[in-house]
């Protein structure tokens, strides 16, 4: 399989969102992306965290004041010659309704190649807009329209739902482009680019698509002095059924490796400890412990997975 990311055009990618139909499911985006990009498997990997924003003014009757909360209050205060009071009687007369903006980000991968960065990362947005409270409390009106904008007590009415669900494209990464633009920057290699080295060359790699298990959370902004500043996170993808590695401590030996064993069963891939151990989701005395059986030439590790253990021993590092 070849590495033909740029294919992944942000245009076509934005017009497959917007003319997706958001439901239930994700799944008919993740099939409209797929039949567009028929090459390269694409997979959701995981909701990011819900997040709110603050949306428009409405009617009680659905029918649409204003867009944005924010700039719909400051002209209607300019257009009621700044008198406070009259923009309250106002928000009273009419029963106005403020809504919100509940979105979560979709992130989906495409593999686009056999090593751990070969993967094109793509996140959307799937917003639903509703109206959850009046404007104003008429018993507890707000002193400024700061207060109106965002009161700590809202008089809520029961939530529904303004216009339908909908996605929004943001953006499209090529990992390794984008870890390749990451390593000019720094003088080491980043925690995240040795997990992905250490990945690629362990016995995981032959039996695992690394995007399946674990995507990225990334960042880029321009610093104080114009420079760029650039960073990633890796995330497991699994939002249940984590593995678990339950009563390591002080194992060795063969109890250890039935340990392990069961843990890279559930984790579906050989190698898996160290991965989610490196991620902080398993102890770092794990690793010492199989560190110290290698040593005892109690060999129970295939030799790459036994070098990738060694050079993390001489450099440890967490994400």
């Amino acid at each position: 399989m070849t590495s033909e990311a740029s294919r992944f055009d942000g245009h076509t990618l934005e017009r497959l969102c917007k003319e997706a139909l958001a439901g239930t499911s994700d799944q008919a985006l993740v099939e409209r992306i797929q039949k567009a990009y028929p090459d390269y498997p694409i997979t959701l990997a995981r909701h990011g965290h819900e997040w709110y924003r603050l949306g428009g003014v409405i009617k009680p009757d659905g029918s649409r004041i204003a867009l944005d909360l924010n700039e719909w209050a400051d002209r209607t205060f300019i257009e009621c010659g700044h008198d406070f009071h009259i923009l309250l009687d106002y928000c009273e007369e009419n029963s106005l309704l403020a809504t919100q903006h509940k979105g979560v980000t979709l992130y989906l991968v495409a593999q686009t190649g056999d090593k751990a960065e070969d993967f094109v990362q793509i996140e959307v947005d799937r917003t639903q807009e509703s109206a959850e409270r009046y404007l104003i409390d008429a018993d507890a009106p707000p002193d400024d329209l700061e207060e109106l904008i965002d009161p700590l007590k809202p008089l809520t009415v029961q939530p529904f739902a303004v216009g339908a669900a909908r996605y929004t494209y943001r953006r499209k990464t090529e990992v390794a482009l984008f870890m390749e633009e990451l390593s000019l920057h720094r003088a080491d290699r980043h925690p995240a680019q040795r997990f992905m080295d250490d990945w690629n060359d362990s016995s995981a790699a032959a039996k695992a698509v690394f995007c399946r298990d674990w995507s990225l959370r990334l960042s880029q902004h321009q610093g104080r002095y114009g420079e760029r500043i650039m960073n990633v996170a890796v995330v497991n993808n699994r939002s249940k059924d984590l593995p678990q590695l339950e009563g390591a401590a002080g194992k060795k030996g063969k109890a250890l490796v039935a340990l392990l064993h069961r843990f890279d069963s559930q984790a579906g891939y050989p190698f898996a400890w160290f991965f989610y151990m490196t991620r902080g989701l398993v102890p770092a005395y794990v690793g010492e412990a199989v560190h110290r059986d290698l040593s005892k030439d109690f060999a129970y590790l295939p030799d790459c997975d036994t070098a990738v253990l060694r050079r993390w021993m001489e450099a440890p590092y967490l994400l």
